[in-house]
């Protein structure tokens, strides 16, 4: 089941840009599981919105990639911190190329 989350974190979005360069310089290779990634700044920080070909996929790639590449950037203090999370039913959703994914 396709799987849609949106994380908000208050901290500075220069927080994102080097959690996404890392994550990317690691490879961080989704196999196809990652639909769409998202992020932008907003006004108390910065959000990210993602849509996953399954929750256990958001749920690995969160473990073996994402928090190892926070803690080494940022401290495991970083981590610990949980940001505000919030899943939804993606209902529809079409990519730039004609493609109707779900």
């Amino acid at each position: 089941m396709v799987y849609g989350i949106v994380t908000n974190v208050a901290a500075p979005p220069a927080m994102y840009d080097a959690l996404h360069a890392e994550v990317v310089r690691r490879g961080g290779d989704t196999a196809g599981a990652l639909i769409l990634h998202l992020g932008r700044a907003t006004a108390t920080g910065f959000q990210v919105v993602e849509v996953w070909r399954s929750a256990q996929d958001f749920q690995r790639y969160t473990r073996e990639i994402v928090m190892p590449a926070m803690v080494e950037l940022f401290g495991p203090e970083a981590a610990a911190a949980p940001p505000d999370l919030e899943e939804f039913e993606v209902r529809g959703l079409v990519l730039g190329d004609d493609r109707v994914v779900v």
